[in-house]
């Protein structure tokens, strides 16, 4: 059976085109020599989901619990995404879950005791978190500290410093409407399904543009039929999940009618496609990625390196700090255990059962949307069926050695093939 097709161009030039085969049989190829991508960790989504599904189908399944999961998850998510870059770096930063705990408090403060509006005091947190990054990436690019020593010192001081904002331990509510409506309230069922279909539409308009753009060139294109089938079944996904948060979930619809999609998907949904772009579409991200993959070759080649590693450290904290805010909205306040507790480990385990590599060079934004969804599942699945905390954490890092060490497997496997 023929695989592949051949034209040949106007200037007599030959282009190869595989077809729906051939690129199905590439990638079980890239499968097998270590490239394993998002594979397991979509995989061990699949199959929590399907164990809790049957477990408590009562309640797991329920569209109340289905929009309950995205909240949940937002802090983990948006620090995970920032935490990406920080790791294509080969780096760390253990500082990520505090930052966006000071974030969230300076967030109530100009908020609750100086009266500012949102629009003021949303911009100060997302500035607060850019300087933490800025002297976070200064410390590890300049002085030559690891990055281990540096965010680990931060994570202290970070508490000391929620501490000291919040006068020794005091709560601070948050009573501005916008700020609590971003992970507390839902888009109507009009704007949820509007904002699905805009969605679906400049998803398909993306990848049929790429696709059309890289054909005209006489480039090496993805099968029509590969392409296809991706737009429908990101559709499908993305309709059957809106029909679900668009059906009433309210205990007692008569007093409180609860439908929509929750505003915090768009929100993670925005953020996702403005760094896949950046990693994927430009300079700067095909710069991260030969840091990470070797930063001297990248030295050599031109590369501002230091720039490159401090800007990961600012991004990473610019994202716990929209995390803070969304978790700080979440709560309706602040106190000093924002941002602690599990927050970190949940984040970093995020990216890396999503598929980001821990040694550097390997990574996408959607690994941290994964993994966040994967974190949450376990978390809301196990606590439906009455798992203690300590069950929780236990499996949740079981999962994540099994993350880290299919990560090393696969780049021995890799190295093996001559696929690195």
């Amino acid at each position: 059976m023929t695989t592949t097709t051949t034209t040949t161009t106007a200037g007599g030039i030959q282009a190869v085109k595989p077809t729906v085969a051939s690129h199905v049989r590439d990638y079980w190829a890239r499968v097998r020599g270590g490239d394993l991508g998002a594979l397991p960790a979509v995989l061990g989504l699949l199959v929590l989901t399907l164990i809790f599904s049957v477990a408590r189908s009562d309640t797991f399944l329920s569209a109340l619990n289905f929009a309950n999961l995205f909240n949940q998850s937002a802090q983990v998510v948006f620090i995970a995404m920032g935490l990406v870059f920080v790791l294509l770096l080969g780096e760390i930063d253990l500082s990520a879950g505090f930052a966006s705990g000071v974030c969230g408090a300076v967030l109530a403060i100009l908020l609750t005791n100086e009266g500012l509006p949102w629009s003021v005091a949303i911009p100060a947190a997302m500035l607060t978190g850019v300087v933490i990054g800025l002297v976070l990436g200064l410390l590890v690019t300049k002085l030559g500290i690891p990055s281990f020593v540096v965010t680990l010192a931060a994570f202290l001081g970070f508490q000391g410093i929620l501490l000291t904002l919040l006068e020794g331990g005091k709560n601070i509510s948050i009573t501005d409407e916008f700020v609590n409506s971003l992970n507390k309230s839902n888009l109507s069922v009009t704007w949820s399904w509007v904002v699905t279909l805009v969605g679906v539409a400049g998803f398909a308009l993306a990848q049929l543009n790429r696709y059309r753009a890289r054909a005209s060139r006489n480039l090496v294109t993805e099968p029509f039929g590969i392409v296809a089938t991706r737009i429908v079944a990101l559709g499908l996904l993305l309709v059957a999940g809106t029909w679900v948060l668009t059906q009433e979930r309210s205990i007692n619809p008569a007093i409180n009618s609860l439908k929509g999609v929750p505003i915090v998907v768009p929100i993670i949904a925005v953020f996702m496609v403005i760094w896949t772009f950046v990693l994927g579409r430009t300079t700067y991200g095909r710069h991260v990625y030969a840091v990470g993959g070797n930063t001297e070759a990248a030295r050599r080649a031109g590369i501002p390196v230091d720039r490159i590693r401090i800007s990961v450290f600012v991004i990473g904290s610019f994202m716990a700090s929209i995390g803070g805010i969304l978790i700080v909205s979440r709560a309706g306040s602040v106190d000093p255990n924002t941002g602690g507790s599990n927050v970190l480990l949940y984040s970093v385990g995020a990216a890396v059962i999503g598929g980001t590599s821990l040694f550097g060079g390997k990574g996408k934004v959607i690994n941290a949307v994964i993994g966040g969804a994967v974190i949450a599942v376990i978390d809301n699945g196990m606590g439906l069926m009455g798992f203690s905390s300590g069950q929780k954490f236990i499996f949740t890092g079981l999962v994540l050695l099994a993350a880290a060490s299919v990560d090393a497997l696969a780049r021995r496997r890799a190295a093996a093939t001559g696929n690195r």
